[in-house]
């Protein structure tokens, strides 16, 4: 059986983090393993409070996954600081981990701060550049690239601009575009987009969680970086269209009722 594993922080509810990373491996057929960074407090309203995992504990329980059952692909969540940055690249780089697919967290859904400010900088250059893909949203892209992204032609620069500058393939999530709920796949071969539609929903909890770990999943499978990322896609829609009412808040995405895991 293919595996998977997952470095994030927790959601108790369910609905981000590494509890829909594991429900997202289970749904694409794939055995999940999960390393927590930190324990977060949330909900479907927002995030509470969170306590970053210390390094030392961090760094066990990556050697202990990789010394046992080594994954296939790895996806890579809710970073909260640079020491856990620099624990998390060590053990890459100690165990040669491979098809690492990284989700640069830097604020929730509800627009809560989950990486400290002086972080992000750290995590682009220890970790971005030993990753195969990373799948920034509108607003964290922008803080990537240093310029406003707002439209398809800003899209297109700033995937472009984080590719040269790192070395790695870029998934720019489209979901916030005006006009657009398309992604746009930058590597090797240029830009791709990946078309999309719009869901009318306020359940979007964890959705970026979701795509990415649903991604590594299909890598881990074997599929091409950009099938995995269009069948990730089109797993996401539909778990998007029957997303769940639930909470008080922005409920979370329906990952394992029966139907599409995108192929």
């Amino acid at each position: 059986m293919n595996t998977v594993l997952t470095i994030a922080g927790t959601d108790p509810t369910g609905g981000a983090g590494l509890h829909a990373d594991l429900k997202t491996f289970c749904a694409h057929g794939v055995y999940g393993m999960g390393v927590v960074t930190a324990v977060v407090a949330q909900n479907t309203c927002g995030v509470l409070a969170y306590d970053p995992v210390r390094p030392e504990l961090l760094a066990a329980q990556l050697d202990a996954v990789f010394s046992d059952i080594f994954p296939d692909a790895v996806k890579i969540g809710m970073l909260p600081d640079t020491a856990s940055i620099q624990a998390v690249a060590t053990a890459l780089e100690k165990w040669q981990a491979r098809r690492v697919i990284l989700d640069p967290v830097m604020v929730s859904t509800s627009e809560h701060r989950l990486q400290r400010a002086d972080a992000a900088a750290v995590m682009a250059e220890m970790l971005f550049p030993r990753c195969e893909l990373i799948t920034p949203n509108l607003a964290e892209a922008a803080t990537l690239c240093g310029f406003p992204v707002t439209n398809r032609s800003e899209v297109e620069r700033a995937a472009e601009t984080i590719f040269k500058k790192y070395g790695t393939s870029v998934l720019v999530t489209g979901g916030h575009l005006e006009n657009s709920c398309d992604d746009l796949l930058f590597g090797g071969n240029g830009p791709v987009w990946i078309p999309g539609h719009r869901v009318e929903t306020e359940n979007t909890h964890g959705t970026g969680c979701t795509l990415s770990a649903a991604i590594a999943a299909n890598r881990a499978r074997g599929e091409t970086l950009r099938d995995a990322v269009a069948h990730a896609k089109s797993y996401v829609l539909g778990a998007l269209s029957r997303s769940l009412n639930l909470g008080k808040g922005n409920g979370p995405l329906d990952h394992c009722s029966a139907g599409s895991t995108g192929r």
